[in-house]
C-alpha cells in the first residue's frame, strides 16, 4: 500500500518500468508512491541500468538482517542548526540517495558523503571532528575526502575569529565554482587537443579526431562561461562570486588550472 514498504511485486513493476524507459515520476504515479521512493529504491540497488527486482529484494533483506544483528550505535549528533520539524529518517534517506547520485557522476564515495553531509546542514559548515562523528568514519578518511573536494573548488576552509579549529564550508555557489573548474580543465584539454592535431596531422583521421575534440571543448567552455555570467548577473553579488569572476582565466586562450569539476 502507499507509504508502506515496497513488495517484491512493486520491485518487479519498477524493473519493468525502467526497461520501458519510464521516469521515476511515472513509475511512482502508477504504483501510487512518491517519485522519491522509486528513486531511492533504484539508486540503492545499482541504478537505472543495473536494477533488478530479485537482486533488489535480496539486498533489502540483507540490509534488514544487518540492522537486526548490528549492535546499537551511538545516536547521531543533533543537527547544529535545529531540526526545523524535519523527519530525520527522511533526511537520512535523501542524503543516501543523493550520495549515490554523486557516486554515479564519478565522485569518490567518501568525498560524496562528506559533501552531502555539509550540503544537508543548514549552516553549511562543519569541523573535521563533527564530520567524523556524523559519518562514523576515521579522521584520515575525512581528510582525504576534504582534499579532493577542495581541489574541485566545491568546499573551502574557514577559521572563525577566536576559534582554534577550522571548519569546512559549502555555500550556494558550489556548482558555480565546480563549473569554473570544469571550464579551466576544458581549456587545458582543448589546447592539448589542438597540439595533438598538429603532431598527428590535421588531415589524418587521428589528427582530425583531435581537431574536432578541440572545437567541441572550446565551444563547451564558451557556453559554460556564458551560463556562469548569466548566473552572476541574476544574483546579488557576493564575495565568493566576485572572486570567481575575477579569478576566471581567459579560457579561449587555453589557459587555466588542472582542476576539474566533480564527475567531469
Amino acid at each position: 500500500m502507499p507509504g508502506g514498504r515496497l513488495t517484491g511485486e512493486d520491485r518487479r513493476y519498477i524493473a519493468e518500468g525502467l526497461s520501458e524507459g519510464l521516469g521515476y515520476a511515472e513509475i511512482g504515479r502508477r504504483l501510487g508512491r512518491p517519485a522519491s521512493t522509486v528513486m531511492r529504491e533504484v539508486t540503492r540497488n545499482g541504478g537505472p541500468e543495473a536494477y533488478g527486482a530479485d537482486r533488489a529484494e535480496r539486498a533489502t533483506r540483507e540490509r534488514a538482517r544487518r540492522i537486526r544483528q548490528d549492535p546499537p550505535r551511538r545516536p547521531r549528533p543533533a543537527e547544529p542548526d535545529g531540526g526545523h520539524g524535519r523527519d530525520p529518517r527522511e533526511v537520512e534517506d535523501f542524503a543516501e540517495s543523493f550520495t549515490t547520485l554523486l557516486e554515479q557522476q564519478g565522485v569518490p564515495r567518501m568525498a560524496a558523503r562528506v559533501l552531502v553531509g555539509l550540503y544537508v546542514t543548514d549552516s553549511g559548515a562543519l569541523t573535521a571532528t563533527e564530520l567524523v562523528q556524523r559519518l562514523r568514519v576515521s579522521p584520515a578518511s575525512v581528510s582525504h575526502a576534504v582534499a579532493f573536494l577542495e581541489a574541485q573548488g566545491m568546499i573551502r576552509r574557514e577559521r572563525t575569529a577566536g576559534a582554534r579549529r577550522e571548519r569546512y564550508v559549502i555555500d550556494d555557489e558550489i556548482w558555480l565554482r565546480s563549473t569554473l573548474a570544469a571550464v579551466q580543465m576544458n581549456a587545458v584539454l582543448a589546447a592539448a587537443s589542438r597540439r595533438g592535431a598538429e603532431v598527428l596531422g590535421a588531415t589524418t583521421p587521428a589528427g582530425a579526431r583531435f581537431g574536432t575534440s578541440a572545437e567541441f571543448l572550446l565551444l563547451m567552455g564558451e557556453t559554460l562561461q556564458e551560463v556562469m555570467e548569466r548566473w552572476r548577473q541574476g544574483r546579488r553579488p557576493t564575495g565568493s562570486a566576485d572572486t570567481a569572476a575575477h579569478d576566471a582565466p581567459d579560457t579561449a586562450a587555453g589557459g587555466g588550472s588542472s582542476g576539474s569539476a566533480a564527475g567531469g
